[in-house]
């Protein structure tokens, strides 16, 4: 990258220049963020339906069948439809075969409660970077999951028995509770390869 700082009556200003590599990178990293977002959108969507059509026909237990069964699923589906790896983490996982992180998302994840610690909105915590693994080179991305006022029917600190028991006869090692509103309880996680 090439900077060139040049003076103008009101002050100094730098312009950087980027090489055709570098534009062409910085424009891939975009169109990946992009892609990421939209699969995002797309997977709370399907999910949200589910579990809207669940509480509407059984309530909460009804609902926490539909979080075990159905968002693997919707997961899985996008992923095979996208090329992404598509799913969800945390440092207390609810699913803990399957949403536990990884080293990387382990960082990120420390990294979003600082951010959020400093009043950063959970809501717009993201994170990109391009990671050398075993495999190659993978885009990575995370977005942080924010807890809602209705996820605290089951992720919150007083949780009824009932939703309780449905909760420990589908995950075991839960350790997906005691959040308040507002309070940051996990992320996408999505990785692509290169």
């Amino acid at each position: 990258m090439m900077r060139i700082s040049f003076v103008i009556a009101t002050g100094v200003f730098s312009v950087s220049l980027l090489s055709g590599a570098a534009m062409a990178e910085q424009n891939s990293a975009m169109m990946n963020a992009y892609q990421a977002r939209m699969l995002i959108q797309d997977f709370t969507q399907r999910l949200q339906g589910e579990l809207k059509g669940a509480m509407k026909d059984g309530g909460p237990v009804a609902a926490v069948a539909i979080c075990k069964d159905k968002a693997p699923g919707i997961a899985d589906s996008l992923s095979q439809q996208s090329g992404w790896q598509i799913g969800r983490t945390s440092l207390k996982p609810r699913n803990v075969e399957r949403n536990s992180p990884d080293l990387w998302e382990q960082r990120v994840l420390r990294q979003f409660e600082d951010r959020a610690r400093i009043g950063e909105n959970p809501n717009t915590i993201t994170y990109a970077e391009v990671v050398e693994e075993s495999g190659g080179r993978s885009y990575r991305f995370m977005k942080a999951i924010p807890t809602a006022e209705v996820c605290l029917a089951c992720h919150g600190k007083k949780i009824n028995p009932e939703i309780a028991a449905a909760l420990d006869a589908a995950y075991p090692q839960d350790q997906a509770r005691g959040y308040e509103a507002g309070d940051l309880r996990g992320a996408f996680s999505l990785k692509k390869p290169l």
